[in-house]
């Protein structure tokens, strides 16, 4: 089925599309440096937020019965959408985009929505003008039948704003509610009593992104103690492809796979043998062709005994939730592939038996140069802001310790590292790390 291309205010039914109930929406944005947030509301058929668990958004990832589903990664986010799913009560979602901080529209460049293989509406920057908002695209009920419109209106506000638009209000706002009107003088008949307006649902749109080295932030206890499932993301444009390196660098597969990789690590308390479980050549067998960049995340960890280790898919050290290290990391994504990212999970009713860990990456295939990755770690606990760390420096090092996660006298405070490490002669860039850090762990190569 060719793909057709729908233009600014262009609408059409679904159905002479060719498409089903079940499809991927993928909004791609030219984000241009700018940090870009897209979220689908869910409205009812006053065009309002009447339900605020239908704001599918970077803090709430999914609907209530999952009919939308938000995958997110640099530069594209993708909503799987089974309209089948939702409530009689949605009757519209809407895809909007919202840019934080000083910039506006105007500075993105070429972008996109796609609906599954039916159609793309390409719109740009170049549209707007000092726009902190911008509404992409609805999908709607009309007749009985669900319908696509092609909106691309910019909106002066950001994502604040369009939540008040639509109808709600953020959790924790200082806005107050209306007082009440004075009771009205005695009179023989009694006054009808006033109908109460439903309050607007409150959202929260807290994030926190650690901009500097060295910036920090605490996270609270729930009720109760402990801080939940914790969740390590990282992410990054996974399509990217770094530009050649200079003469006098390594080449990138030599660099990716050089002296210094785990095979066994030994701590200050005692000897953790760890032995690969695939050979090299089969993980090179599954990454014939392909020429994008795969990141593989990890963390050195330090429990409150003494003991430390390391959890990282290089020599199938994935780590463990229940039991120590109380660390765990997803299976390895071999094809670099996932819209998802790689994923950490720290168990956070467990954390009095932690007592740091230091998160990183390393680039395990393509060329190294953190530059083009626009790879971002999002540390999230049961009911608090996510924390955003952006791996927006180094160059051509191929590892990089993002975040300390650290136990000060109970409380869990994440730390902003940003340091870039680089093989140097038969000294491995995991070596180098350790290190600095002193964890004190002694290396040999290794394979995946």
């Amino acid at each position: 089925m060719n793909m057709t291309t729908y233009s600014r205010g262009q609408k059409g039914k679904l159905a002479d599309l060719g498409s089903g109930h079940v499809f991927n929406v993928d909004v791609e944005i030219a984000a241009n440096g700018a940090s870009v947030d897209v979220s689908c509301f869910g409205l009812d058929a006053n065009d309002k937020l009447s339900d605020d668990r239908y704001m599918v958004f970077y803090n709430q990832l999914a609907s209530p019965e999952g009919a939308v589903r938000l995958n997110q990664s640099p530069g594209r986010a993708s909503f799987a959408v089974n309209l089948d799913q939702l409530p009689a009560s949605i009757a519209k979602l809407v895809f909007v985009a919202a840019i934080d901080g000083a910039a506006s529209m105007r500075t993105l460049g070429a972008s996109s929505l796609t609906l599954g293989s039916a159609l793309r509406f390409p719109w740009s920057g170049a549209d707007f003008g000092d726009e902190k908002a911008v509404i992409v695209a609805e999908l709607y009920r009309r007749d009985g039948q669900w319908r696509f419109g092609a909106v691309g209106q910019g909106f002066s506000g950001g994502l604040s704003a369009l939540l008040a638009h639509f109808g709600g209000a953020e959790a924790g706002s200082s806005s107050k509610p209306a007082m009440p009107a004075p009771a009205p003088t005695p009179m023989s008949t009694p006054a009808p009593a006033p109908v109460a307006t439903p309050a607007a649902p409150r959202v929260s749109l807290s994030k926190i992104t650690l901009d500097k080295r060295g910036d920090k932030v605490s996270l609270d206890k729930r009720a109760g103690g402990g801080y939940g499932r914790i969740h390590v993301n990282l992410n990054w444009n996974q399509a990217a492809i770094a530009p050649p390196p200079a003469p006098s660098t390594p080449p990138p597969a030599a660099a990716a796979r050089g002296g210094g990789f785990l095979d066994r690590l030994t701590s200050m308390a005692g000897d953790l043998a760890h032995k690969a479980g695939e050979m090299a050549n089969k993980a090179q067998a599954s990454r014939k062709g392909r020429t994008g960049i795969d990141l593989d995340l990890g963390c050195m960890y330090e429990l409150t005994d003494g003991r430390r280790g390391l959890v990282q898919a290089l020599g199938n050290t994935f780590g463990d939730y229940e039991r120590d290290p109380f660390i765990k990391l997803d299976a390895d994504d071999r094809t670099g592939a996932a819209a998802n990212g790689e994923n950490l999970f720290i168990n956070g009713e467990r954390f009095d038996q932690i007592k740091r860990a230091v998160i990183f990456s390393f680039i395990y295939e393509g060329a190294a140069n953190w530059s083009v990755t626009n790879g971002v770690v999002t540390i999230t606990a049961p009911g608090q802001a996510p924390v955003e760390v952006k791996l927006d420096g180094g160059d051509r090092q191929i590892m990089c310790a993002i975040a300390l996660i650290e136990n000060r006298n109970g409380q869990l405070v994440i730390t902003k590292l940003a340091e870039y490490f680089q093989q140097q002669g038969t000294t491995s860039a995991h070596e180098l790390m350790d290190r600095h850090f002193g964890f004190g762990m002694r290396w040999k190569t290794g394979s995946k």
